[in-house]
């Protein structure tokens, strides 16, 4: 398996894209060897389908499209980040907001911290930002079929 492997999509800030994200980032991790029918894979699905909601329906309309992407490095931490041409930065709302939406932010960071992994939000040089998510991670190996050793 290759030291780095990364891949990337960019999609319309359209409702219907939060689902094509959340269908390519799995679907390329079950590429990479991550079944799709595990609790990492639920995990992942959470974290991306609320990043790129994100991205739909905070851009104002201003970010006509977002891209996410997706870097594996050295079998040590995944990557994934979602990238709009919107320059407002997500805002932390307090924990005792009571409302019907605006608590993606706290998902993502609970999930991520769960994992054991850390959020990151840079701004772009295109003067948008990237909304990033980094989780310790080690692809599952094959099993090594009953009789044969590993080499």
């Amino acid at each position: 398996m290759a030291d780095h492997l990364e891949a990337s999509v960019t999609l319309p800030s359209d409702p219907a894209s939060v689902s094509a994200a959340r269908s390519y980032v799995v679907g390329t991790l079950a590429e990479w060897g991550l079944p799709s029918d595990t609790d990492v894979a639920d995990t992942v699905r959470l974290i991306v389908s609320e990043l790129a909601t994100n991205a739909v329906q905070h851009t104002f309309g201003q970010s006509p499209t977002f891209t996410v992407d997706i870097a594996l490095h050295h079998d040590e931490h995944l990557r994934i980040g979602v990238t709009d041409s919107h320059p407002r930065f997500p805002k932390r709302l307090p924990a005792a907001v009571q409302q019907d939406n605006g608590r993606g932010m706290v998902i993502i960071r609970w999930l991520t911290a769960e994992c054991g992994g850390r959020l990151r939000i840079r701004p772009t040089r295109e003067g948008g930002k990237t909304v990033s998510i980094e989780l310790p991670w080690t692809l599952p190996t094959a099993p090594v079929p009953a009789g044969q050793q590993e080499p």
